[in-house]
């Protein structure tokens, strides 16, 4: 095996020396200059780029072989040589495989970065981070406390852990379809009685921001969480890019999170399915990471992606430094607001975010647009303009367009108007409203049904097929999760309402939505357990 050249040693800083300020705060010139020229340097892709400038010979995986082309020819030319070229496997010295290696340079970086004790670099998303959490959650004790609002991904974990979970309910904004996050009040209630009755939380797992881009009291929370004893684990996919600029909320790792998901992919400029996890720094985050070390060896690959890890390492460097790239980004973002304001046609719903207890902040590079007033749908209106424009917004409800700007990136936002204004007053638009005229509203996001067995016996349970009419009052065997966004709305174990059903067909039915989980497109059928006084299959 060929060896890449040993790379410069970068120094790991501790928590008293992190390198980004408080959001907002004011940070003295030579601090300033000391964290810039801190973070200009990659170590982890410049080894990379020390490894392939010796032109190796892999007899070794993967079969690409770095080009060569014969039958990567193709994909040579796809991607380019120097993608091939870079894709390497782990455990090269030089790299990854030695101690104090580039990539341990790369992670202590990102931890400086985002204040944390700890980072972990992840290449199977979010969805890793969040079922790495639940399995070392579970190494606190069986119960825990969620909002009921987590992603998918942090069921998934739930069944996998055989974690015994209790809920806590966020804030929904029943006009939008919108679930938000919970307040420090409704948490520490939700705790109280979970002791009271048997199920004290040995760790709370809560999500900042939202989808639509509320941010909650995620110091509040800690506080809250750490009073009972639990660790807070804050779901902050959303929210990567926290920390890096005086107008955006500031990173949950230095509010008192213990553990924090971060889809560095989604706004801070990394690779597709590249994600970072961060451990915290207090006593409780200490209690956790010894599970989320071997959980993460359930959850991850043994044939990560150095490229994506390298994407990592060249975000972080890029966010660090790029205070004032992320700031035209604000701006432009803030503009596009205005522009919407003064449109009677158009609302800008995180204007009235002060309506809800919960909500703090806002992140400004999140902007969800109600286009209730134009009366077609969102769904519909997302749709047109990506077939009529090629213009992709990143989610859409039956009121509401949300617009994602990533860090540091300037999107043409009056075009986006005038395209939005183009399809709004179309012919098609105009045919669109009139067939909607008599249309029912779509259906409100349902309150999850009572639970009748835990996750994990309901997804192991005896089972057997239904229709939709006859899965009604029966026990699911699925998590049934609507997309976008993403959200479980039924629970292994948990009964299965009316609600529960019209609001998961309505999604299926919609132009852009579909149920994960679900055994049919239309959701017409439903895994139930298996009824004892039933006919034998």
């Amino acid at each position: 095996m060929l060896y890449a050249d040993a790379a410069p040693t970068v120094v790991a800083h501790t928590a008293t020396d992190s390198i980004a300020p408080a959001a907002g705060a004011t940070v003295p010139a030579a601090s300033r200059a000391e964290r810039l020229r801190r973070h200009q340097v990659t170590p982890y892709a410049d080894a990379l780029d020390r490894y392939i400038q010796r032109n190796p010979v892999h007899l070794m995986v993967p079969g690409h072989g770095g080009s060569d082309l014969g039958l990567s020819t193709k994909l040579a030319g796809f991607l380019g040589e120097r993608t091939l070229q870079l894709d390497v496997p782990m455990l090269l010295e030089g790299i990854d495989l030695e101690s104090e290696s580039p990539l341990d340079a790369a992670l202590a970086l990102a931890a400086d970065a985002w204040g944390a004790k700890r980072t972990w670099f992840l290449t199977n998303g979010a969805s890793q981070a969040n079922r790495t959490a639940a399995l070392a959650a579970r190494g606190l004790g069986e119960h825990l406390m969620a909002q009921r609002s987590a992603h998918s991904s942090f069921s998934d974990g739930v069944l996998l852990a055989g974690i015994t979970p209790s809920y806590v309910f966020p804030t929904v904004d029943a006009a939008h379809g919108m679930a938000h996050g919970v307040s420090p009040a409704a948490l520490d209630e939700a705790l109280t009685l979970a002791a009271a009755e048997g199920r004290a939380a040995a760790a709370v797992y809560v999500i900042s921001p939202s989808y639509f881009g509320s941010v909650s009291d995620v110091r509040g929370l800690a506080d809250v969480a750490h009073a009972h004893g639990a660790p807070l684990i804050v779901d902050g996919a959303w929210g990567p890019h926290f920390g890096f600029h005086p107008e955006l909320p500031e990173s949950p790792a230095r509010l008192g999170a213990d553990l924090v998901i971060s889809s560095t992919h989604k706004l801070a400029g990394s690779l597709t399915q590249s994600a970072m996890l961060h451990l915290g720094h207090g006593p409780l985050a200490a209690q956790l990471e010894p599970f989320v070390e071997r959980a993460l060896s359930m959850t991850s690959s043994t044939s990560t992606s150095s490229i994506m890890r390298a994407s990592l390492d060249i975000a972080r460097s890029a966010l660090a430094t790029g205070e004032e790239a992320i700031g035209h980004s604000v701006e432009v973002a803030q503009r596009f607001r205005e522009i919407l304001r003064a449109d009677p046609r158009f609302d800008v719903v995180s204007d009235h975010f002060d309506r809800f207890p919960d909500i703090v902040e806002t992140d400004v590079l999140r902007v969800p647009i109600d286009v209730s007033a134009v009366g077609v749908s969102a769904h519909w209106l997302r749709n047109r303009l990506i077939e009529d424009h090629a213009l992709f917004f990143e989610m859409a409800t039956a009121t509401t367009l949300v617009a994602v700007i990533g860090a540091g990136k300037t999107p043409d936002v009056d075009a986006v108007y005038a395209a939005l204004d183009a399809v709004v007053e179309s012919d098609a638009a105009a045919a669109e409203r009139a067939s909607n005229a008599a249309t029912e509203a779509f259906p409100p996001m349902p309150v999850p049904g009572a639970r009748r067995l835990t996750p994990r016996d309901g997804f192991f349970g005896d089972t057997e097929l239904v229709s939709a009419e006859a899965a009604i009052g029966r026990v699911s065997a699925d998590t049934l999760a609507a997309y976008p966004p993403g959200i479980p709305n039924v629970m292994p174990g948990e009964e299965i309402t009316p609600e529960a059903v019209g609001f998961l067909q309505a999604v299926a039915a919609s132009p852009t939505g579909y149920v994960r989980g679900a055994l049919d497109a239309g959701v017409t059928q439903f895994r139930v357990i298996r009824d004892p006084q039933g006919p034998e299959a």
